[in-house]
C-alpha cells in the first residue's frame, strides 16, 4: 500500500451523520500548515542556524588574512630623538594558515555535522507532531460535528415525544407521571445538545490554532497506509526511523567528538604566517644631524612558523575532557531511554488502534441491537405492555452507541496516525503534500527571518457561538476542491437550540 496521500485509498471510517463530503480535505489542512504553522517555521529556523554551525567549524582550519591601517600626527616630540617625524602613514597585511591544530578542527566539523543530522531528524519529528495534532483537531471537529447533529435529533424526536404523551394524557391514555418523564427527558437531552455546542466550538478553535484556518465543511479523510500488522513489525520499523531516537544517536556522536575536541587543547598548535608592512612619513622625517638624510617610505615582509606548546593551563584542558565526557555519557543514557520511549510508544499505539477497532465493531452491533430494542419497545408501548419510560430508555440507549461509534471511529483513526507517527511515517516526505517539493535543509540559508505566519482571527458569532465560515478568497488553497458551505446540520442545530433556550 503506497505512503503517499495522494494515493491514498477514500475507503475512511464512515462518520455518523458528518454531512455531505466536500469541503475542505485533511491534505489540503496539512499542506496549508506546513507552509505555515508557527512550530513548523520556527522549527526550520532554528535549522538553518544549526546549519552555520559546520561552516564554523570549518572556519577554524582556513587561512586567516587582515589589515590594518593607521596615519599619525606626533604632536609632541622627544628632545633626545635624532630624528623628529612629524607625521606618519602606516599599513600591515598579516596572514596565518593552520597547518596541525591537534585534531580540533577535524572533530569539530565532524560534531557540527552530526548536530545537523540530529536537527534534520528533530525537525521531522516536530513535522509528525504538528501533522499528527492537525489529524487530531480535524477528526475532533468532525467527531464533534456528527454528535451535534446526533443530539439535535435527539432533541427532536423527544420534542415530538412530549407533545404525544401531552395528547395521550388529554384523552386519558396516559398519566402526569410520563407527561413528566417526558418533559425530564427532553431537558437533559438540550443540556447535552448544549455541551455538545460547546465542545464543538472547542475543537474548531483548536482547528484554528494548529491549522491557521476556520474549519469548513470537512471531507472524510483518506483511509491510513502502511499500518503494521504486529507490534513487533511496529517496532522494529520505529526503532529503524524513528526521528526522536535518531536525533538522540546523533547527538551522542557529537557528543563522542566533543570529547576529542576538548582533548586537542592539550596538544601543541602549529601555523604558518607572513606578513608585511608600509611605512610612510609623508616627507616630514627630518634629522638633527647635519648631512644624515632618512629615507621616508619602507616596506617590509616576513615569513616564518608560529608554534604554541601548552605548559600549564591552570587545569582547565583536564576540566574541559571530564565535563565532555560527562556529557558523552548523558548522550548515550538519553539515546538509551529515547528507544525505550518508542518502543512503548509504538506498542501502545498499536494497541490503542487494535481496541479502537474492536470498539467500532461493537459499537456497529449495539447500534443494530439498540434499533431492532427500539422498535420492538415503541410496538410494545403502542399496546399497552411498556410504559413511556421504557421508550426514552431505548431511545437513550441508541443515541449513546451511536456517540460511541462516532468516538470510535475518531479515536481509531487518530491512534492509526499516531502509530505512523511512531514508526517514523508521519511527516511531510512520507505523506507526498506536494510531490516532493519540501522545505531542504542547507540548501536556502538567509541572514534574515523567514516569512511570518499570518496572524488568525476567530471572532464568534453574534450568539456566542463559532460558526463553520468560508475562508477569505486569498486564503482558498483550491477553490475548485472547497465550498463556501456550512454545515447545515450543525447551523440548524444552533439556530433551534437558541431559540429554544431564548424564546
Amino acid at each position: 500500500m503506497s505512503k503517499g496521500f495522494l494515493k491514498w485509498s477514500f475507503v475512511a471510517f464512515p462518520l455518523v451523520a458528518a454531512g455531505p463530503a466536500y469541503g475542505e480535505t485533511l491534505r489540503q489542512a496539512l499542506i496549508y500548515a506546513y507552509r505555515t504553522n508557527p512550530s513548523l517555521t520556527a522549527a526550520r529556523a532554528g535549522l538553518r542556524a544549526t546549519d552555520e554551525g559546520v561552516p564554523i567549524a570549518k572556519a577554524a582550519g582556513r587561512p586567516t588574512l587582515s589589515a590594518t591601517a593607521d596615519y599619525q600626527e606626533f604632536v609632541l616630540r622627544s628632545a633626545n630623538s635624532f630624528s623628529a617625524p612629524l607625521r606618519a602613514a602606516n599599513a600591515n597585511a598579516n596572514l596565518s594558515f593552520p597547518l596541525y591544530q591537534g585534531g580540533r578542527v577535524k572533530n569539530s566539523i565532524r560534531a557540527a555535522d552530526a548536530r545537523v543530522e540530529s536537527g534534520r531528524a528533530n525537525l521531522r519529528f516536530t513535522e509528525a507532531d504538528v501533522f499528527t495534532a492537525i489529524v487530531s483537531v480535524y477528526m475532533d471537529v468532525m467527531r464533534d460535528a456528527a454528535i451535534v447533529e446526533l443530539n439535535h435529533r435527539n432533541v427532536a424526536v423527544l420534542e415530538t415525544n412530549l407533545q404525544a404523551s401531552r395528547d395521550r394524557f388529554e384523552v386519558g391514555d396516559l398519566t402526569r407521571t410520563d407527561v413528566a418523564q417526558s418533559e425530564a427527558r427532553l431537558a437533559v437531552a438540550q443540556g447535552q445538545l448544549e455541551t455538545a455546542l460547546a465542545q464543538l466550538d472547542t475543537s474548531l478553535e483548536n482547528y484554528l490554532r494548529f491549522v491557521g484556518l476556520p474549519a469548513r465543511n470537512l471531507e472524510q479523510p483518506p483511509a491510513l497506509p502502511g499500518l503494521p500488522r504486529t507490534p513487533a513489525e511496529a517496532v522494529a520499523i520505529a526503532i529503524e526511523s524513528n526521528p526522536q531516537l535518531l536525533a538522540a544517536s546523533a547527538d551522542a556522536k557529537a557528543a563522542r567528538y566533543d570529547v576529542r575536541v576538548a582533548a586537542a587543547s592539550r596538544l601543541p598548535r602549529l601555523s604558518a604566517v607572513a606578513s608585511s608592512g608600509y611605512n610612510n612619513y609623508l616627507g616630514s622625517l627630518t634629522s638633527s644631524l647635519p648631512g644624515r638624510v632618512f629615507q621616508q617610505a619602507q616596506t617590509t615582509a616576513t615569513i616564518g612558523l608560529s608554534a604554541t606548546i601548552p605548559l600549564y593551563q591552570g587545569g582547565l584542558p583536564a576540566a574541559e575532557v571530564r565535563r565532555a565526557t560527562a556529557l558523552e555519557s548523558q548522550a548515550l543514557e538519553q539515546t538509551i531511554f529515547v528507544e525505550r520511549r518508542v518502543v512503548a510508544e509504538a506498542r501502545a499505539a498499536y494497541s490503542r488502534y487494535q481496541a479502537t477497532q474492536a470498539v467500532i465493531r461493537s459499537s456497529k452491533a449495539a447500534i443494530t441491537a439498540n434499533e431492532l430494542a427500539l422498535e420492538g419497545v415503541r410496538a410494545e408501548n403502542s399496546v399497552g405492555t411498556r410504559n413511556v419510560l421504557d421508550v426514552l430508555n431505548a431511545e437513550q440507549e441508541l443515541l449513546n452507541s451511536r456517540v460511541q461509534l462516532v468516538t470510535a471511529e475518531r479515536d481509531a483513526y487518530v491512534a492509526g496516525f499516531t502509530l505512523l507517527a511512531a514508526m517514523g511515517r508521519a511527516e511531510a516526505r512520507d505523506i507526498d503534500l506536494f510531490g516532493g517539493t519540501l522545505f531542504e535543509p542547507g540548501f536556502s540559508r538567509k541572514s534574515t527571518p523567514g516569512p511570518v505566519p499570518p496572524r488568525i482571527d476567530s471572532d464568534p458569532a453574534p450568539g456566542g457561538r463559532i460558526e463553520f465560515v468560508p475562508a477569505p478568497a486569498e486564503q482558498h488553497l483550491d477553490d475548485n476542491a472547497r465550498s463556501s458551505a456550512t454545515y447545515p446540520a450543525v447551523d440548524e442545530a444552533r439556530s433551534t437550540d437558541r431559540g429554544a433556550s431564548n424564546p
